[in-house]
């Protein structure tokens, strides 16, 4: 059955889902406000004064952004060097978004390097442990197996997709369903999985979680990945917040 309040009952994400950015200077500059007075305090990305050189000048050059310019983060306040922003955004996906260093707020919409696949979700009939007057929400994440892209570790080569299809569980309840609501978001971004290597085989090349927990555990709790779990609805929306997705970026 569909998820009542969440239309349709399935989200499919391609490898070229969202258009990268091409200009580094141009991103930063568009989260930036230029400081022509700069406190004397060190720019915790080069660790340099602010009030001298980026520790990046000799080592990254890019037409317009002199190595002594600074600016501050419009939302959060905090102080770089522009060259050093360009060189952490140069060093990341490149999405077109920026993540300041110091408090993690994010600039942007951040997009992750999740290969192709599908998820679906639907009710079943079955209460999980902690939620005994409540149905339940499944999600199937399937992702086959494929060729690195150039976002990935080691582009132009095979990466395995071990245990897909993948069954994660909800209670189906407010909270619940809003988590749901910032998953398919999260997914549509490509943030749920990455390529990387598996924390529990050590294997290299393969399709892995990506810092927002699961519940895989239906019916018990004795791998620690089912329910009942008070608190992790609450931690799951902050593991979202903490990516980018949140009530009210969804919303916008």
């Amino acid at each position: 059955k569909p998820v009542p309040g969440v239309p349709g009952v399935c989200r499919k994400t391609k490898k070229k889902h969202l258009k990268k950015s091409k200009n580094p200077e141009d991103v930063v500059r568009r989260y930036m406000q230029k400081v022509k007075n700069p406190p004397d305090e060190d720019c915790t990305i080069c660790m340099e004064r602010l009030v001298t050189a980026s520790g990046y000048e000799g080592v990254l050059r890019h037409k317009g952004v002199r190595p002594e310019l600074v600016g501050r983060l419009g939302r959060c306040g905090h102080m770089y060097h522009l060259l050093c922003l360009v060189a952490m955004y140069s060093n990341g996906n490149k999405d077109g978004s920026l993540q300041c260093p110091t408090c993690k707020a994010i600039y942007g919409e951040k997009t992750g390097t999740q290969p192709p696949g599908k998820m679906e979700f639907h009710l079943i009939p079955h209460s999980l442990p902690g939620f005994a007057d409540t149905q339940t929400i499944r999600i199937v994440y399937d992702i086959p197996t494929g060729i690195q892209g150039p976002e990935h570790p080691n582009p132009g080569k095979k990466f395995t997709a071990r245990g897909f299809p993948r069954h994660c569980y909800l209670p189906n309840n407010e909270k619940g369903r809003k988590v749901l609501r910032l998953l398919i978001t999260a997914w549509e971004r490509r943030l749920i999985f990455t390529i990387g290597t598996s924390n529990t085989t050590g294997e290299s090349d393969t399709v892995v979680w990506n810092e927002i927990h699961h519940k895989t555990e239906f019916g018990s709790n004795l791998t620690g990945y089912g329910y009942p779990d008070a608190s992790y609805l609450d931690n799951v929306l902050a593991e979202l917040t903490a990516q980018g997705v949140s009530e009210a970026v969804a919303k916008a």
